[in-house]
């Protein structure tokens, strides 16, 4: 890392441990990669003083229903018994770590909290709902909604938001803050669902699976994450461009010739 850092101007901190079944099967190893990896990153960024954009997670949000939700709000997370929570603990910890090496050790960083973001090559095995809705409506399977269904999301289509990081690197008044990036467009997931279908032309049915036949006993799922996009919207004129229709369909084709 102190070769690499020492031949570049900018790091996009993006590396992490990441999906659900990922987190619940090796906490450990995703404790210690999220942590221990940013750490790594901005000590050797620091010693040159090379401008660190660092990447979060919606899910430092942890349970609260609160929306929108902005980059200043209390957060609530689950017990520490819980391995559901191991992502979001350590994704704080990241934000914590940049924020404390642009006030002491004056890194410029810029943290970047992203609200789901979708788009081509996105693998479902992480547990990216997109993608596996996707890939279960172009194989006439059943398309399997979580719970009720009726938990909200915002997805933002990649090139938005890689046009926004990009342009929150260069902004100076970015550096020591944390940022939300993504869309405020809320859409529940059984209507993601649908929508899928639709588009897909599938003849697939939505079904709906029981959190305990997915994931460990105790799994805890927010309802609603929709974030407030007014401090990025002033920083750097940031607006989603693409919306969910045109983002799906892109997904699709891509799934189509692939």
């Amino acid at each position: 890392m102190n070769k690499l850092v020492g031949r570049v101007d900018q790091v996009y901190h993006l590396a992490a441990a990441v999906g659900v079944r990922v987190i619940l099967g090796k906490p450990l190893n995703s404790l210690l990669t999220n942590i221990k990896g940013t750490e790594i990153v901005l000590k050797e960024a620091a010693k040159k003083k090379i401008k660190v954009l660092l990447v979060s997670s919606s899910e430092v949000c942890g349970k609260d229903e609160k929306v929108p939700f902005s980059e200043e709000d209390d957060r609530t997370y689950g017990s520490v018994y819980n391995d559901r929570w191991v992502y979001a603990f350590s994704k704080a910890v990241d934000e914590f770590l940049g924020l404390a090496y642009w006030r002491e050790k004056k890194l410029p960083v810029v943290i970047v909290r992203l609200f789901n973001v979708i788009g081509p090559r996105q693998m479902g095995r992480y547990g990216m709902v997109v993608p596996t809705f996707i890939k279960q409506a172009l194989l006439q399977k059943p398309i399997t909604a979580f719970g009720d269904g009726k938990q909200t999301r915002c997805f933002a289509d990649v090139e938005d938001v890689v046009k926004a990081l990009i342009k929150l690197v260069a902004t100076k008044k970015a550096e020591g803050h944390v940022i939300n990036l993504g869309s405020n467009d809320e859409i529940s997931i059984n209507q993601l669902a649908r929508k899928v279908k639709a588009l897909t032309k599938s003849s697939s049915k939505i079904a709906h699976l029981p959190y305990k036949k997915a994931y460990p006993d105790g799994y805890e799922d927010f309802r609603r994450r929709v974030p407030d996009i007014s401090k990025i919207k002033k920083l750097i004129g940031y607006q989603p461009k693409v919306n969910l229709e045109e983002s799906v369909k892109k997904i699709i084709n891509y799934h189509d010739t692939n």
